[in-house]
């Protein structure tokens, strides 16, 4: 038992003194929160589809994509994003493959991959994990 309760005294004080404790992961590397999340769902209009996303843990709000088609979510759509406020976020044509039980899903601008991700169909509609490509390439 004191061996045990020596260990657990140990490690917290090399945690403090490291500053670990006070700190995350995250604002370590602030770099590695190129991350977001989307989730579409099927919108009353054909074609259409509501979206709520988030960016890193800063950034979120809904979003709507049309001109998709009028079963499924493969397709081709234009989405804009907005903030949580109702100001404008971003707008993009929007790519949604199907590949067996997954997706893949690319955003692009101007005929460039600005964004990719991966995604699933679950109860509530598309969930989309993405990342953002820095040079524009297929991020493969």
């Amino acid at each position: 038992m004191f061996r045990s309760f020596f260990v657990r005294t140990s490690l917290a004080g090399l945690l403090i003194c490291s500053g670990l404790a006070s700190t995350t992961f995250a604002e370590e590397m602030p770099d590695a929160m190129n991350i977001g999340f989307v989730l579409y769902t099927k919108s009353y209009s054909p074609g259409t589809l509501n979206a709520r996303w988030m960016f890193s843990d800063k950034y979120g709000g809904p979003g709507i994509a049309t001109g998709g088609p009028v079963d499924g979510y493969a397709g081709t759509y234009h989405v804009r994003y907005y903030y949580d406020s109702g100001e404008f976020s971003d707008e993009y044509d929007l790519i949604i493959e199907k590949t067996d039980n997954t997706y893949k899903v690319f955003w692009l601008v101007d005929g460039k991959v600005s964004a990719i991700g991966v995604g699933m169909e679950v109860e509530d509609g598309l969930a989309v994990g993405w990342r953002r490509v820095a040079d524009g390439t297929n991020g493969e």
